[in-house]
């Protein structure tokens, strides 16, 4: 087998393709999380903390300048993110466990079972 169609045959695979997929899905994820986060939930709790913030925050040792402000902002920023897509995860689950919870109407039965159960109640009607 050529290199080539070797790579078609590896390329061509479902999991490649829902890995590329969930590259892009995630990508835009990422950007309505970002967006949330950072349009929606930072300035409130901006307000809420009466506009702390800790990116200015740094400590010089010589000529370096430490910007420790930075990553605690960092910090928050990733438990904000975090917590964000739990909410969201969790209440997906839970959506779907309300739709599996819900018994699915029984099918109707077949023509042939109902022939049976009518061959089955003359049987006993004869008995």
């Amino acid at each position: 087998m050529g290199f080539m169609s070797e790579f078609k045959a590896f390329a061509m695979r479902g999991n490649v393709l829902d890995l590329a997929v969930g590259v892009v899905i995630g990508g835009a994820f990422g950007a309505i999380v970002s967006s949330l986060v950072g349009d929606i939930i930072m300035p409130l709790l901006g307000v809420l903390t009466g506009g702390l913030d800790f990116s200015g925050l740094s400590y010089k040792v010589g000529d370096a300048e430490i910007a420790y402000g930075k990553f605690i902002q960092a910090i928050f920023v990733f438990i904000i993110v975090a917590f964000a897509i739990f909410s969201l995860v969790k209440g997906i689950n839970s959506t779907k466990k309300k739709e599996e919870a819900a018994p699915a109407a029984p099918p109707a039965p077949s023509k042939e079972e109902v022939l049976l159960a009518e061959i089955r109640d003359i049987l006993k009607t004869k008995a």
